[in-house]
């Protein structure tokens, strides 16, 4: 009875730690802060990512869920030729919209 209850509890903390890693493509693209787009930045479209906010009854830490859409953000903005990311609103359901850009070198 005891293996079984530790096996469900390890099963559960590791399903809730779920880690997105940046890809190497991504490392270039920055994120930009709400408010204007910095000047000489052209959109390229819009990016939409997804993750697990939610994993049973456990609600994960939304700190946690925005960092990983973020990251998702980062590492889909150079398939659409963008180097920087400006998320359109707040996560919601583990879902998040980013307007994608094309900015000059700083």
């Amino acid at each position: 009875m005891r293996v079984l209850m530790l096996s469900v509890l390890v099963a559960t903390t590791t399903a809730a730690c779920t880690w997105v890693p940046i890809e190497q493509s991504g490392k270039s693209v920055q994120v930009l802060p709400a408010g204007p787009v910095p000047a000489g930045c052209q959109q390229q479209g819009e990016v939409v990512v997804s993750v697990k906010s939610k994993v049973g009854f456990y609600n994960r830490n939304p700190l946690r869920v925005q960092e990983e859409l973020e990251t998702l953000a980062r590492n889909e903005a150079p398939g659409a030729n963008a180097n920087a990311v400006q998320a359109q609103g707040q996560p919601a359901d583990g879902s998040q919209r980013f307007n994608a850009f094309r900015c000059p070198p700083r």
